[in-house]
This record gives C-alpha cells, sequence and structure tokens, in this order.
C-alpha cells in the first residue's frame, strides 16, 4: 500500500531540514561578515566625501564642518556615481533592498545575480556616504539575501530551498547589524517567508543567531540604543497615551508612504517629459539632499546618532521638527529618485521624533520622553512596513527597555490598525504593486486544510465497493479517504488528472471518486462562516 504519511502531520518537514540548517551557520557568518564590510564602507565613503580621508570610523557627515556651498554638490556626485553603477551595472542596485529581495523570492524562484551581490553594497555605501538620508539594513539585507541565495545556487537546490536560504543571508544581515536576532526572524516571516514552516523556520533562525553571536565578536553587544526607564516605572498612565500616540503615528505612516509615491510620481512624469535618462534621477535627488542639508545638516547619512540622541529623552525641539519636516522631505524626495538606500531607519527616527514632539507639548521630564520616543518609533515601523510583531520585538531588542512592553503593544497595534485600514499597501510592498504584481500578506489555515476527501467524495451506491490493488500497491490515481483537500489538489497538480478515485487507507476498499468540482467544499465553508459573520453584524443574527 502507498504511504502518504505527510499528509497525516502537523508539519511538512524532513531530514533536509539539517542540512539547510547546517548551510545556514556558513550563510549567518557570511552575513554578519558582509553587513561589517558594509557598514565600514558606508563609514569610508563619509569619510573620503566629507573628512577628506581615508579612514573606516563610522562617523556622520554633520560633524564635518564642510563649507556650506560644498553640502550641495557632495550628494550629487554621489548620486551621480549610482546613476551609472546602475545603468552599467545591474539596474536591480536601485531602490530600498526589501522590495527587491521580496520580487527575487515570488517572481525569479529566489536567484539574485553575483554582481548584484556585489554592486549593491558598493552603491549604497556611495549613496548614505555621500549624505543620503538611508538606513542600511535594506542594502544589508539584499545583500544578505544575495549571498544565500548565491549558496543555494551553487549547491543546486530547489525553488524552496533557495528561498529559505535567501531569507536565512537577509535575517542575518539584519541581525548582524542591529543587534536584534529575534526581530530579524520575524521580519523574515512577515515580510519574506510568506509562511510559518519548521522547513524553512529553522534554518533562517540558525543563520540569525550565528550573525548575532558573530555581532558581538565583532562589533560589540547589544543594545545598539540603550534606554533608561525610571526603576520604579509603571506602564499605567502611559497605557493612556499609547493607543493615541499609535494613531497619529500610523496616520504619519501612512502620509509619509504616500509622499515618497508621489514623489516617484513626479519624478517619472517629469523626467519622461524632458526625456532625462533615470541614469540621472539619483543625481537629481542628491540635489534635494543637498538643500536639505544645507539648512539641516543633521538630516544627513544614517543618523543612527539622532535615535540615540531621541531615546535618551534630551533631543531640542529644533531637532525634533527638523526630523520631522526636513529629515522626511529629504528621504521621501531622494529615494524616490531610484537611489539606494533603506528606509528601516529613517522611519524609526521619524517616528520617534513624532512621540518626543508629543511629549514635548505636554510637558514632561525627560524618562517619559525617552519612553514617548520610543513607543512613537515602535509604532512608525508597525504601520508603514506592517509588521507590528517586528515592531514590538525590534523596539525592545535595540533598547532593551522591557518594562514598556505593554504600551509598546498598544502603540504598535494602534499603529498597524490604522495604516491596514487607510493604506491598501504597506511602503515596502507598494513597490510590487506598481509593477503590476498583487501581494495578500495575509497568512491563515487553508480552507482545504480542513477538509477531507471523504467529506467531499461522490460516493460508491453501498453494497457496491470493490477491494482494489494487489499486496496493498495502489496506482497513482488514487487518494486515501483521511487525506486533506489540499493534499488531493497537490496529487491533481502534480498527475495532471482532474478526476481520483478515493480509498479507504486500512482496507483497501474504493469508497468513491473526488474532482476538482467537490475541492471547492472546502472554499465554501470558508466563505459560508465570513457570510454568516457578516450578517451577524448586519442585522443581529446569532447561532442558536
Amino acid at each position: 500500500m502507498r504511504s502518504r504519511p505527510s499528509a497525516l502531520r502537523d508539519f511538512t518537514v524532513d531530514r533536509r531540514t539539517w542540512f539547510l540548517s547546517a548551510v545556514s551557520i556558513a550563510i549567518g557568518a557570511g552575513g554578519a561578515a558582509l553587513a561589517v564590510l558594509l557598514l565600514r564602507a558606508i563609514g569610508l565613503a563619509t569619510n573620503i566625501f566629507f573628512y577628506h580621508r581615508m579612514s573606516l570610523a563610522m562617523v556622520g557627515p554633520a560633524g564635518s564642518n564642510q563649507p556650506h556651498a560644498t553640502v550641495f554638490f557632495i550628494p550629487v556626485i554621489g548620486g551621480i556615481l549610482v546613476g551609472l553603477i546602475a545603468r552599467y551595472g545591474s539596474d536591480k542596485i536601485r531602490g530600498h533592498g526589501i522590495p527587491e529581495a521580496i520580487e527575487a523570492i515570488l517572481l525569479r524562484g529566489a536567484r539574485v545575480e553575483p554582481r548584484v551581490a556585489v554592486l549593491k553594497p558598493i552603491s549604497a555605501a556611495i549613496a548614505i556616504g555621500s549624505g543620503g538620508p538611508f538606513g542600511a539594513e535594506g542594502p544589508i539585507i539584499m545583500t544578505g539575501g544575495a549571498f544565500g541565495s548565491l549558496i543555494a545556487q551553487w549547491l543546486r537546490l530547489s525553488d524552496a530551498e533557495r528561498t529559505t536560504l535567501l531569507v536565512a543571508g537577509a535575517a542575518a544581515g539584519m541581525s548582524a547589524t542591529f543587534a536584534t536576532p529575534i526581530a530579524a526572524i520575524l521580519i523574515a516571516v512577515e515580510l519574506l517567508l510568506f509562511e510559518w514552516r519548521p522547513r524553512s523556520l529553522i534554518p533562517v533562525a540558525v543563520a540569525s543567531v550565528t550573525a548575532g553571536a558573530l555581532r558581538i565578536w565583532w562589533l560589540g553587544a547589544g543594545p545598539l540604543f540603550p534606554v533608561d526607564l525610571p526603576r520604579d516605572f509603571h506602564p499605567g498612565m502611559s497605557l493612556l497615551i499609547a493607543v493615541p500616540l499609535g494613531i497619529v503615528v500610523g496616520l504619519a505612516a501612512a502620509g509619509l508612504s504616500r509622499l515618497m509615491y508621489g514623489l516617484e510620481d513626479a519624478f517619472e512624469h517629469f523626467c519622461g517629459r524632458a526625456h532625462i535618462h533615470w541614469m540621472w534621477w539619483p543625481a537629481i535627488g542628491g540635489i534635494g539632499i543637498g538643500i536639505g542639508g544645507y539648512f539641516f545638516p543633521r538630516g544627513l547619512g544614517v543618523g543612527y546618532d539622532n535615535i540615540a540622541e531621541l531615546l535618551r529623552g534630551n533631543a531640542p525641539v529644533t531637532l525634533l521638527l527638523g526630523l520631522i519636516i526636513a529629515k522626511s522631505l529629504m528621504w521621501a524626495f531622494s529615494l524616490s529618485s531610484g537611489t539606494s538606500g533603506g528606509v528601516l531607519a529613517p522611519l524609526l527616527m521619524i517616528g520617534a521624533a513624532i512621540g518626543e514632539s508629543a511629549a514635548h507639548l505636554a510637558h514632561l521630564p525627560g524618562p517619559t520622553q525617552a519612553l514617548w520616543a520610543l513607543l512613537g518609533m515602535g509604532a512608525m515601523l508597525s504601520g508603514a512596513l506592517g509588521v507590528p510583531l517586528t515592531a514590538m520585538l525590534f523596539s525592545l531588542e535595540l533598547t532593551h527597555a522591557l518594562p514598556a512592553i505593554l504600551p509598546l503593544v498598544l502603540a504598535c497595534i494602534a499603529s498597524y490598525l490604522v495604516t491596514a485600514l487607510i493604506m491598501p499597501r504597506s511602503i515596502l510592498t507598494e513597490k510590487l504593486s506598481r509593477r503590476g504584481y498583487h501581494l495578500s500578506r495575509e497568512y491563515g489555515v487553508d480552507p482545504l486544510e480542513l477538509v477531507t476527501a471523504s467529506e467531499v467524495m461522490t460516493e460508491i451506491p453501498a453494497g457496491d465497493e470493490i477491494k482494489v490493488g494487489k499486496s496493498g500497491h495502489l496506482p497513482e490515481s488514487y487518494v486515501f479517504s483521511d487525506e486533506t483537500c489540499r493534499a488531493v489538489a497537490e496529487e491533481m497538480a502534480t498527475s495532471g488528472l482532474m478526476n481520483l478515485l478515493v480509498v479507504d487507507r486500512t482496507t483497501n476498499r474504493l469508497l468513491g471518486s473526488v474532482g476538482a468540482a467537490e475541492l471547492l467544499a472546502g472554499r465554501r465553508r470558508a466563505v459560508r462562516r465570513e457570510s454568516e459573520r457578516s450578517i451577524a453584524f448586519q442585522i443581529g443574527y446569532t447561532k442558536p
């Protein structure tokens, strides 16, 4: 008798997971090394552009004391270099990094070209080092993912296994950059894997932990931005402001997304009518960076020092307004030009500035301002990216402010609710939609998993059952009665047969047949459940 144990298991996992986990150790190490190299490359580029020296020290452009006129030209030069790399190297280096990783997973079988793995970090280092107000995390995620994809291609793995190793590399890059191994695993699930299965989750976790451990050795342990809350901190009062603050930040997140894509549309419209090749668009974006940097130098570069100051609760009003207004405009304008840079750090910064500004308006003391900055930071990440679980844990791992967990959860959920209601897509998936691809972000149990073949089959009349097969062997055109309809659908897809015979697993008796029409029973059941809920809301109907 043909055996199908996987159809009766909770998880579709096999011994290949051991192999993938072993490979993920190497990918985690490689992803961590690439993250460190990219951070050092950003430091080198910043030193060259703004300090005119050869150094790997992580410094910000704002402290260079450059003549003001020079600030206008440095970002333009960086934009020209990025445009040339995109034009003559690979146009895949343009963009945030995370949407490109999603596109590689969904549309290209998790295959990334080797030159992207090399050119993406170089272009990001130039863009950020020349003053670009971007985060390094998007390029690092793409670079780590490219490394994982190349290893998988070299090993000639399947599409699903390539995806797992690509995501493992991406998670390793994020874990090494921010010292957030758990959040790196979660963002892989919420944004990249599109599944929650042991076969993929375990290797990704192995890579993230490996990178996190090496990060301690190479860059030091976390937290990256410690927050000191009072010893007698009690979340009672903060719970009252968490939801209103989350709503405000959620509205701001939606506004930032629309601002960026509105500017992107304006870029395409203006440059298209002027017949300006897209290679020159990053240089035009550099003009916006230069103007913003002239009036607000602290808006240049990654700005991790700004985040640290915000989370200490002592940021001046000028910095708060500069981040909310100038940084937002500089980031949205330059990123919409198609240059290379991430969105995570700017979103964290702007969200924290909104939270601390609200605390300033309420005339609250420094420690409370730091708490509100933390809530704003998490809420912005949750709403803009649509990743509430990642936002909560990421904020906690960045700060180690565990006592703030209750108000943080409320703020993140409130922001997530706002953006889920008013935004059809997140700031990341909107780019995919503009390329003609719709991506559903809702995960749930397949309704076909809840129905067995015996429940939907067309039965043979009583007394007509016959015993089939010899020595327990069954032809490929049969399925067992206790198999789920999802397993039946997979059998149809594999065999090409649209009608299968149903057999009892223990007696080998033919019980009936199941076709494509019968498989819709599971879907009908799910639709019926939703419609009954709608009726209950509309007319007060309750089931007896």
